[in-house]
């Protein structure tokens, strides 16, 4: 099966965006060649961008308190397990705890670094980053690996307490809705949504199925358009019905 997300506000868009980056971000810092740590500096880059927008923090902040206030409602209550609640609060504690704890705007230690912000700046040029461009670079990519990792890592420090915050988040908000099966008609499936507004939809699919979903949804109506794609040209509308799995997600 292929679960596809498809966030249905921004708050939630950069919330993805950002788990999507600090997975590659883990992905390219584990490996050992210059290429790979390369790749992990050019996605730190991107996660200074998509991480400094100014309300993230106090949103992720609120959200939190949010869900903390809402499980602790949870207590004492016959079908919840105990043991999974506690955890589960002191995730939360200690998210909000290492947010909280973080001082300036998401990044701020990067933007202070002479260096890396001269490797950003050639980086937004296509082959910008040639050792004849940057020979500082060069060096530090010729040393030994796991100085580069250490390095990385240092960089990447100051804004774990994002990653981790998300993380919670984004596993409620998958979690808390409730799986429907449908069928999609000759490639179309539509729904009256009568105000409902989710934050998220979770289409999943059989991945043998030759067709993709696209989907547009607002609080009136939800469309859904399974598509073959094309490597080459145009996707094409997909002519058969589908069978697929929707979750309304919201936090």
């Amino acid at each position: 099966m292929i679960t596809y997300d498809f966030p249905l506000n921004e708050r939630i868009r950069t919330m993805l965006r950002l788990e999507g980056l600090y997975a590659r971000m883990a992905r390219f810092t584990s490996q050992s060649e210059p290429c790979d740590h390369q790749a992990a500096m050019s996605v730190l880059f991107e996660i200074l961008e998509v991480a400094s927008r100014a309300e993230l923090k106090a949103d992720m902040l609120q959200e939190l308190e949010r869900q903390q206030r809402h499980l602790y409602s949870l207590h004492d209550n016959p079908q919840i397990s105990e043991r999974a609640l506690s955890a589960i609060l002191d995730e939360i504690e200690n998210a909000r705890s290492a947010l909280f704890a973080m001082s300036g705007k998401v990044g701020q230690h990067l933007r202070e670094n002479e260096w890396l912000m001269g490797v950003k700046q050639r980086a937004a040029i296509p082959g910008g980053t040639c050792e004849f461009d940057l020979p500082s670079l060069h060096y530090w990519l010729n040393q030994d690996v796991e100085l580069r990792r250490q390095c990385i890592n240092a960089w990447l420090e100051p804004m774990l307490p994002v990653s981790a915050g998300l993380s919670i988040l984004l596993k409620l908000l998958r979690g808390g809705g409730k799986t429907l099966r449908f069928v999609a008609h000759h490639g179309n499936f539509q729904q009256m949504q009568g105000g409902r507004v989710a934050q998220m939809l979770r289409v999943r699919l059989d991945s043998e199925l030759p067709c993709i979903p696209e989907v547009s949804a607002n609080k009136h109506v939800l469309n859904i358009r399974f598509l073959i794609p094309s490597y080459a040209g145009k996707s094409v509308q997909y002519e058969d019905d589908v069978d697929f799995d929707l979750t309304f997600c919201s936090l």
